[in-house]
């Protein structure tokens, strides 16, 4: 019921008014994402994955909801860490107060340079209780449930990247006997390596490394849409940065339908 003051200021600026109608009968139902919302942590920096997001996560009931944080552009172990002092804060303004699901940090190296752990615990600062995926964790995952057991990486990194991942993939228990790099630390040439670049390079790794599969690493590259045509030319499966992350997102928040399109991760 309305209070005298709100009466009052209501019929103030309903004056001249034909028909003001107020406190409207409504009905509440479930809202944008029954079945899962998933938070996005992106950097500022990030093209892609918002937009792989959105062409991988098709499934009724499913949505993201994603907040910004700022990052220099120039990617290297140094200002990857700077990026701990603005986790917990972009995390806090996903929806507020509201359901969540799970939350994603897209930033592969970002997550390996500061450590999964850290990462999981700074989000929780923000949102406890809710599942925590990262490009890296998701894809060692996905590497694990379809019985991976030698990895080539292809990567956009500079060395000391290069060679931080390729030992985090192994601590999992991982072999890596091939690595393939563009070798660039500015994320805004990076965000525009085309997807053909990205699908012939990592068929050839997979040809020459002697690999059951290859993994692209960086959430900025334009990976998810030919992770299919690699998986057709090689035989072997394709695991990229965002494409791994929605999938271990979905099966975190007990999504388990197969998504087609994305090969065969987006099918376990």
């Amino acid at each position: 019921m309305a209070t005298a003051a709100q009466r009052k200021t209501l019929e103030q600026a309903s004056a001249g008014l034909a028909i003001n109608k107020t406190f409207l009968p409504y009905a509440l139902d479930k809202g944008i994402g029954p079945r899962a919302r998933i938070g996005l942590v992106v950097l500022a920096t990030d093209h892609a994955v918002e937009q792989e997001f959105r062409d991988i996560l098709r499934l009724d009931g499913v949505a993201h909801f994603a907040s910004r944080m700022y990052n220099s552009s120039t990617i290297t172990a140094e200002t990857l860490r700077d990026l701990a002092k603005d986790v917990t804060r972009t995390a806090a303004l996903i929806l507020p107060g509201d359901r969540l699901d799970v939350m994603a940090f897209a930033c592969t190296s970002g997550a390996m340079v500061m450590g999964l752990d850290k990462v999981e615990a700074m989000i929780r600062e923000a949102r406890p209780g809710i599942p925590v995926t990262t490009p890296m964790g998701a894809a060692v995952a996905g590497m694990q449930a379809m019985g991976l057991k030698r990895v080539a990486l292809l990567t956009p990194y500079v060395q000391e990247l290069n060679d931080m991942m390729r030992a985090t993939v192994e601590a999992a228990g991982i072999a890596v006997p091939a690595v393939g790099s563009f070798n660039n630390a500015d994320d805004l040439v990076v965000a525009n390596i085309s997807p053909a670049t990205i699908r012939d390079a990592a068929i050839d790794l997979v040809r020459e490394g002697g690999v059951d599969g290859v993994f692209v690493s960086c959430t900025g590259m334009r990976a998810a849409g030919v992770i299919e045509a690699i998986e057709a030319a090689t035989g072997k499966p394709a695991l990229a940065s965002n494409h791994a992350m929605a999938w271990h997102a979905l099966r975190l928040a007990g999504i388990k339908d197969a998504v087609p399109g994305f090969g065969r991760l987006l099918r376990t």
